[in-house]
């Protein structure tokens, strides 16, 4: 019955992020864009100076973190903790949001862009599937990060009062939500509400875009991987209601064709986030729930933005850049390293 219970809540949360995912597009986000992980918070990296892109102060994710934070304090499921690996888990955060921006999208963004006909994303899909096998045979290995432990209260609270600080910036100093080179976006304050629900109910669940897989092929369960489906489906029946499903591999919205380093950066987003334990989604979900860890990984993803529009990393709707399959190669090399060296048995 609980079994039943815990299926039936995530395939709702996964009905419901699908249907908020397309919406935002109908509301003015990007095209096949209604919630990706890796762009919106390249935006705010954006936003904040560190990379002179896309300037955009993006309510989800804040919405995320604060979400997942009202979920867990509601229901006795916050505590602060941390100390396992940061660094790590930091270095691992800058590679998989670099993989991502190779891409141009995180594993949300992959069955969204699928959802609305962009068949990339199922090169996509298929390096994120092969990543998440290359981690399980880690895992099995014995790769493990170290043990997070209980810490000061105030670690856990860091993240949660930094969105604050977010949202009052956006309030009190408008520039950075209208601002030269912003993305598209739906209303702020819709954005943010979506963030919060999508959070709220991402905590509750364990949501999780690459743990799903990881589950169904290491202890074949398919309990995450039921609230993957039912985004996707979602999505992609709200999409079409929408008509905003255009099928096709060439000429999609924020996206390019390079199928090899399609696949390759995704392998690499897959593999980093199988050893991390969780996707750019989870990892913000954990950061509002007072895991300090995350919080660290999280900022990865934001220094790893910043190298990736600096350096010309990233790819844009015309292709992969020069030095974007150099990272990614050297993305495989640290994580390969991490994995084969960070064993209990060495």
């Amino acid at each position: 019955m609980q079994w039943s219970r815990q299926l039936g809540l995530v395939l709702a949360t996964g009905l419901g992020f699908g249907v908020i995912a397309s919406l935002l597009v109908e509301w003015g986000n990007p095209p096949n864009m209604g919630f990706c992980i890796a762009c919106f918070l390249r935006d705010i990296t954006g936003s904040l100076g560190l990379h002179d892109k896309v300037h955009y102060l993006r309510p989800e994710p804040v919405g995320l973190v604060l979400g997942a934070f009202i979920a867990a304090f509601a229901f006795g499921e916050f505590r602060s903790r941390g100390g396992s690996s940061p660094l790590v888990r930091f270095l691992l955060g800058v590679f998989i949001m670099i993989g991502a921006l190779v891409f141009l999208g995180c594993p949300v963004r992959a069955l969204l862009r699928l959802a609305g006909g962009d068949l990339n994303g199922l090169t996509a899909l298929a390096g994120i599937i092969c990543g998440v096998l290359v981690g399980i045979y880690l895992l099995k290995r014995g790769f493990n990060l170290g043990r997070a432990t209980r810490t000061f209260t105030i670690s856990g609270w860091i993240m949660p009062v930094l969105m604050v600080g977010v949202i009052l910036l956006a309030i009190f100093i408008p520039w950075f939500i209208d601002q030269e080179n912003r993305a598209a976006h739906a209303a702020p304050a819709v954005s943010l509400l979506a963030g919060i629900g999508v959070g709220f109910l991402a905590q509750r669940t364990r949501l999780c875009f690459v743990g799903g897989w990881r589950d169904l092929f290491l202890i074949r369960d398919v309990h995450l991987f039921a609230g993957i489906a039912a985004f996707f489906v979602a999505a992609l029946i709200c999409n079409l209601a929408l008509g905003h499903v255009t099928w096709g591999f060439v000429g999609q919205p924020i996206a390019h064709d390079d199928h090899l380093w399609n696949f390759l950066s995704m392998a690499l987003v897959g593999l980093g986030a199988t050893l991390l334990g969780g996707c750019p989604l989870r990892q913000l979900i954990l950061s509002g729930e007072g895991d300090a860890d995350a919080g660290v990984t999280v900022l990865g993803l934001i220094v790893g933005a910043a190298f990736a529009h600096n350096f010309f990393l990233a790819s844009s709707p015309g292709g992969v850049s020069d030095w974007g399959p150099v990272a990614v190669i050297a993305g495989f090399a640290f994580v390969f390293a991490v994995g084969f060296l960070m064993r209990e048995d060495v």
